[in-house]
């Protein structure tokens, strides 16, 4: 039992401390790569500054992320924004190739 500061740290509380600890890295992480593979910002800035022990992690692989298996608007099937101008510019190569 280590005391510091008036507060008694017992090693079940440490126990505690380390394992919350751990889940909320994994699920900020988690949270963090997919709002930046997606171009979510302000996502991303947020889940990065606030620490919830996991929660608005959880809240946003749940409910805002975006899923690939659903055609945004202007993109096809399975193409997040990020990629729309890449696929743009293939199809102006082969469109040219087509031609020649």
């Amino acid at each position: 039992m280590t005391q510091y500061m008036n507060v008694v740290i017992t090693p079940w509380l440490f126990v505690f401390l380390v394992v919350i600890s751990v889940w909320s890295l994994v699920w900020t992480a988690i949270a963090l790569w997919k709002s930046a593979r997606n171009n979510q910002v302000v996502w991303f800035i947020v889940m990065l500054l606030l620490n919830t022990m996991g929660l608005l992690e959880i809240i946003y692989l749940a409910f805002f992320q975006r899923n690939k298996n659903v055609a945004m608007p202007g993109t096809k099937a399975g193409v997040s924004g990020g990629n729309k101008k890449l696929i743009k510019q293939k199809s102006k190569l082969v469109k040219r190739k087509k031609r020649r």
